[in-house]
C-alpha cells in the first residue's frame, strides 16, 4: 500500500475537509514517531492518514468507529497491522494496544486535535503562534477543549514519552500541515 493510494481511498470516503486535515496532521505525527523509534515510516504514516476513514460512513457513531474502518482497510488489502491499529485507536472497541503502532495512533489522534484547538484560539489562527508551553497550558486546563481525551494523550507514556516531549515532537511534525 502506498501513500498515494491511501490518500485516494480516504478522499473517496471522507468529504469533510476538517477530517482530511486532521488525518494529515495525525499522519505527520505518526511519521515523526516512527522515525524516533526506528519503525517503518510509511506504515506508520499511512496508519495515521487512514485512521478515521470510516467516520462519515458510521455517521460519527463512536460505538462502531474504527471497527468498520478496519474492515474497509482489510477489504482494500491494506496491511493487517494498519487495520488492527485503526480498530484499536478507538477506546470504545476495547482492543488491546499490542504494538508500538497501536499505542502511537491511540495518543497521536487526540494530540493532533489538541494542537488544532490551540491554533483556533490564536488571534490569526496560525500555528506559528503556538509553542510547546501553550500546548501544555491548554492540556492542563480542564475547561479547554473538554472533548479531547487527556488520558489518551497521556498514554504516550506507554511509548516512554512525557506529554511535554510528545507535544514538542507533534508540534514540529504538524507545522507544515495546520
Amino acid at each position: 500500500m502506498d501513500r498515494e493510494r491511501a490518500m485516494e481511498e480516504l478522499n473517496l470516503r471522507i468529504e469533510n475537509q476538517d477530517i482530511i486535515l486532521h488525518s494529515l496532521a495525525v499522519e505527520a505525527i505518526m511519521r515523526s514517531l516512527a522515525r524516533r523509534f526506528h519503525e517503518d515510516v510509511d506504515l506508520w504514516g499511512i496508519t495515521g492518514l487512514v485512521h478515521d476513514i470510516d467516520l462519515e460512513r458510521v455517521n460519527w457513531n463512536m460505538n462502531i468507529h474504527g471497527m468498520m474502518g478496519g474492515d474497509i482497510l482489510e477489504a482494500l488489502d491494506f496491511d493487517r497491522t494498519i487495520a488492527y491499529a485503526v480498530r484499536a485507536h478507538n477506546p470504545a472497541n476495547n482492543l488491546a494496544r499490542r504494538r508500538k503502532l497501536d499505542k502511537a495512533i491511540y495518543c497521536a489522534s487526540p494530540m493532533a486535535k489538541l494542537i488544532a484547538a490551540c491554533v483556533e484560539i490564536t488571534p490569526d489562527k496560525s500555528i506559528g503562534n503556538i509553542d510547546t508551553e501553550m500546548i501544555m497550558k491548554c492540556y492542563a486546563d480542564p475547561n479547554f477543549a473538554i472533548d479531547i481525551s487527556r488520558e489518551r494523550i497521556a498514554s504516550c507514556s506507554e511509548l516512554d514519552l512525557s506529554v511535554e516531549d510528545f507535544a514538542e515532537l507533534s508540534l514540529k511534525a504538524v507545522r507544515d500541515v495546520l
